[in-house]
């Protein structure tokens, strides 16, 4: 699955991380050169490894060459757009904590000045080693509790990261601890060490506080002191009640404000902390974004707007929200998707996709005429026309029911599904016209054949009041700029309703007797249902005909990734059956000499595990051991010439040295042999014998 890494450098830390996979998921080396797979000749078993230098640059292939160029053209615009999407990311995740870091940030700087108005210690009380005596009030820790909303830990620490840099950013020290500072382990002094290694830049033993009070005072008394706790849940709550209770006797000198992380509710810090920990704390309450809120803005940044110049076909899509979903709707993990999903999207040269671009299935099924570079050109305008529009009425579905909990992700599936395209039939096939809105036997169409997310996005149009629908259709204008054929009909919709409204207010104006007043709201009422029944209709005529799913575009293999095996098996993975290809395929692997590629004899030369799994698949569910040890000794110990029965009988002496060396060699052979049964159980593809059955082994798995 993966390129050779042997002279690869060792990894960095963070090269190891959730969010920072490396582009060998999914590429894959070029096969080797026929001079390398041959082997030095049949007689010798001892195994030989190739180390013999590489050939020039000039005695290369030139297709291995043009395999080299290529690759490295595929790694560079992966390269290029992974960092357009990870920056897209990274903007929009920081728009959607803006406004509360800022909130936090406001009331930090609000709590400083009110702990610094309780009193200031001179120079020398803030550098003595004991705190300030004072009343119970002047003791209470300012403690910001910010609820993630059973945000993934993974997502936590990337967003109380961004916090912690926003708030140095306006001139905080900061220090952020995570639950591992919390253990029962260290106890209090882990804390103490971590928080002397962020501020004083180095690690004093034993750790003190008043070390940490003297820094404060000397220099740095000017600005709050911070430390943010990313969840309180994964701490333990003797440790954590034990350092709550020492800042609180050192507020003074001190001003120190807690910033704590809770992921499920904000009744956990009463399960966790004692009472006497909890009566030192002075909670504000501050609630970030739901996962699905923070899920929908990278939809929409990355696959819904053009924002990498590539798409992702249905079963892609539907895979992706349901990893989101199996992984407790971690955002790393669709990020994590998304980038190895772009390592596998560059997979064809360009030379390969000129040369069969006309023959693509999506091609074939239009039948074009002329295959010139001209037609070429105009379908690649046709697909980008196609998609904005696609784009435009899935932004106006989405603005629609977002107040109703529509989730983008959701939408998306439903709008890039080809099959449910290609079931949108009327029962009256009309085309959308100038006059199609105005007309009110539109409202007897029979509905549109769609998903559930676009029903009921076009469901709750009917139920807008007219101030609603008015503020809706604002929003469908700036949406549809560029797109005449959607965005007339929203102005024309947008006179429409300019002049009931008029119309409304002007008999507001007439004095009415009071049993006329009834019959005027209601009149009211129908003609604000009207116009809801015509928004409705125009957003069905939209989905119609003008959302169009990328699978169904000529051309579209070219920008669309539609392998969803590969994807899977790049996130997920199948170990089980990796091992047992490189057991069967091991020459692959060790390139050896000795070992035929592709031949189905067992050589004493192989690997003692390759051996055995090779000999079990002779076997059925149950493996006698006896007879698996006694095949694997045949292959090891071939007979060689040296132990050819001679002519004269041997001298007793050598008789005796020749029983020790067979003694040594059975000996080894059986460690061998247990230990390849070891490694085959380790992998899984194998059960040990039980006491029922102490001399069969059972193997679990079959087949690739």
């Amino acid at each position: 699955m993966a390129s050779s890494l042997d002279d690869a450098s060792p990894p960095s830390i963070d090269a190891v991380t959730e969010n920072n996979l490396q582009p060998f998921f999914v590429l894959q080396k070029g096969s080797l050169r026929k001079s390398e797979r041959k082997s030095s000749g049949t007689g010798k078993t001892r195994r030989r490894i190739d180390l013999s230098p590489a050939l020039p640059k000039n005695s290369e292939n030139p297709e291995d060459e043009k395999e080299d160029e290529n690759m490295n053209l595929r790694m560079e615009a992966f390269e290029f757009v992974w960092s357009k999407i990870k920056s897209t990311i990274k903007d929009v995740l920081r728009d959607i904590n803006t406004s509360v870091f800022s909130e936090i940030q406001s009331w930090v700087h609000q709590t400083f000045d009110t702990i610094r108005s309780l009193g200031t210690p001179d120079f020398l009380e803030a550098t003595q080693s004991f705190p300030v005596i004072t009343d119970a009030n002047s003791r209470k820790l300012f403690t910001g509790l910010v609820l993630t909303k059973n945000m993934e830990f993974v997502d936590d620490l990337m967003t109380f990261d961004a916090l912690g840099k926003h708030l140095k950013s306006q001139g905080c020290h900061v220090a952020n601890l995570s639950s591992l500072d919390f253990i029962a382990k260290n106890g209090i002094g882990g804390c103490l060490r971590s928080l002397l290694r962020q501020f004083l830049k180095s690690t004093l033993d034993p750790a003190d506080i008043s070390i940490l009070a003297s820094w404060y005072g000397e220099e740095n008394y000017k600005n709050p002191v911070v430390v943010i706790v990313d969840d309180i849940e994964r701490c333990c709550g003797s440790v954590l009640s034990d350092f709550i209770l020492m800042l609180s006797e050192w507020v003074v000198k001190i001003p120190v404000i807690l910033i704590m992380g809770v992921a499920t509710t904000l009744d956990t810090q009463r399960n966790i902390l004692p009472s006497n920990a909890l009566q030192r704390l002075c909670p504000f309450e501050f609630t970030l974004g739901t996962p699905a809120e923070r899920m929908d803005a990278v939809v929409e940044a990355v696959l819904v707007k053009p924002c990498s110049g590539f798409s992702i076909g249905h079963k892609v899509a539907v895979f992706m929200r349901n990893y989101f979903v199996s992984q407790d709707g971690t955002l790393t993990s669709f990020i994590r998707a998304l980038k190895v999903l772009e390592i596998g999207r560059y997979g064809l040269s360009p030379e390969v996709m000129w040369k069969h671009v006309f023959n693509l299935p999506s091609c074939q099924r239009v039948k074009m005429t002329k295959q010139t570079n001209e037609s070429l050109a105009h379908a690649f305008s046709e697909l980008k026309r196609l998609q904005n529009q696609w784009r435009a009425v899935v932004l106006c579905l989405y603005v629609t029911g977002k107040g109703e909990k529509v989730r983008l992700l959701d939408l998306f599936c439903e709008a890039i599904d080809p099959e449910s395209y290609n079931k949108r039939e009327f029962a009256t096939c009309t085309k959308l016209e100038k006059d199609s809105i105005l007309s009110p036997s539109s409202r007897q169409r029979p509905s549109l054949a769609k998903g559930r997310v676009i029903f009921e996005a076009i469901h709750l149009v009917r139920d807008l009041s007219t101030g609603q629908l008015g503020k809706l259709l604002k929003i469908w204008k700036n949406l549809t700029v560029g797109i005449p054929e959607i965005n007339d009909k929203v102005k024309e919709l947008q006179s429409l309703l300019k002049i009931e409204d008029g119309k409304s207010s002007k008999k507001d104006l007439i004095i009415t007797p009071k049993r006329h007043a009834s019959r005027i709201q209601l009149d009211n009422e129908k003609d604000s249902k009207s116009l809801s029944d015509k928004a409705a209709n125009l957003l069905e005529c939209m989905v119609r005909d003008y959302m169009q799913p990328i699978e169904c575009i000529p051309f579209h293999e070219i920008f669309c990734f539609k392998n969803v095996d590969k994807l899977q098996l790049a996130l997920i993975g199948d170990p089980r059956r990796r091992i047992q290809v490189d057991l069967l395929e091991f020459q692959k692997l060790l390139h050896c000499s000795c070992c035929i590629s592709g031949s189905n004899a067992l050589l004493p030369s192989m690997h003692d595990t390759s051996i055995m799994y090779k000999l079990a698949q002779e076997h059925g569910d149950l493996i006698n051991l006896h007879d698996w040890y006694q095949s694997f000794k045949s292959v090891v110990l071939r007979p060689s010439s040296s132990k050819r029965k001679s002519r004269q009988s041997p001298l007793p002496k050598k008789r005796k040295d020749i029983n020790e060396t067979e003694n040594q060699s059975e000996a080894s052979t059986q460690a061998r042999f247990c230990r390849a049964v070891t490694e085959l159980q380790i992998t899984g593809l194998l059960r040990m014998p039980t006491k029922r059955r102490p001399d069969f082994a059972q193997r679990v798995a079959f087949g690739l």
